[in-house]
């Protein structure tokens, strides 16, 4: 999948990093030619220019990108981003920061797929909101280790089993369940698994893509990722 980071701070860069490492394509827009010099020292692919302006993320390449993550300290910035990845078909992640206030949330959480907070979930949880809506970050455990949600889609594997028919990987543990529409609760071994309902698992991040393919199943399509 094609990716455009605008802003290549740390939280950016980060992102940048773990996309990378799953074979992604990431191109990053910075305006600050010093941190737009150590990403392509790093070797992404990087668009010097201001984010928040449709023609610079045409040179970047928005009309192919199937989605854009505007992740910068300037809330507007990021929102202008948004809004012209909007019209070119793109799934769009808004950073917020960790201060941000309930009717900020709400004036822009249906603009956008999804919002991110990265000072509390790391790049890890903007790279789960880039991909898609079926895996959403909870809480960054340890260095390597994160809880995370997700939701069965109808096309998963699993799809039909049983909790106690499921094998994670090694290096991840199932510590709730939840049928479509309920609480979540600890995992009943009879309960079958149907599409909508939700797991909350703590993962290795290395780990997390082999889960997400078991529980959620391999979505790649753009049309895919442009949903809510």
């Amino acid at each position: 999948m094609r990716f455009i980071i605008v802003g290549g701070g740390r939280v950016g860069l980060r992102t940048a990093r773990v996309l990378s490492s799953e074979d992604h394509e990431v191109t990053i827009v910075e305006r600050d030619p010093d941190i737009a010099d150590r990403a392509r020292n790093e070797g992404y692919e990087v668009v010097e220019g201001d984010g928040s302006r449709e023609s610079v993320l045409t040179e970047a390449g928005i009309d192919e990108a199937d989605a854009l993550g505007a992740l910068t300290s300037d809330l507007n910035a990021n929102f202008a981003a948004c809004m012209i990845a909007n019209h070119h078909g793109c799934r769009t992640i808004l950073r917020i920061d960790e201060d941000y206030r309930e009717e900020i949330y709400r004036k822009y959480a249906d603009e956008v797929n999804e919002i991110v907070y990265p000072e509390r979930l790391g790049a890890i949880g903007a790279k789960n909101a880039l991909l898609g809506g079926s895996i959403r970050a909870i809480a960054d455990i340890a260095q390597n280790l994160q809880v995370v949600e997700l939701t069965v889609q109808p096309g998963s594997p699993m799809r039909g089993y049983t909790i106690s028919e499921i094998e994670l990987p090694a290096d991840s543990t199932m510590l709730a369940f939840g049928k479509k529409d309920q609480p979540m609760s600890i995992p009943s071994p009879d309960e079958s698994l149907e599409a909508g309902d939700r797991l909350a698992v703590l993962a290795d991040f290395g780990a997390l893509d082999d889960v997400r393919q078991l529980i959620v199943g391999t979505t790649t399509s753009r049309a895919a990722a442009g949903g809510a």
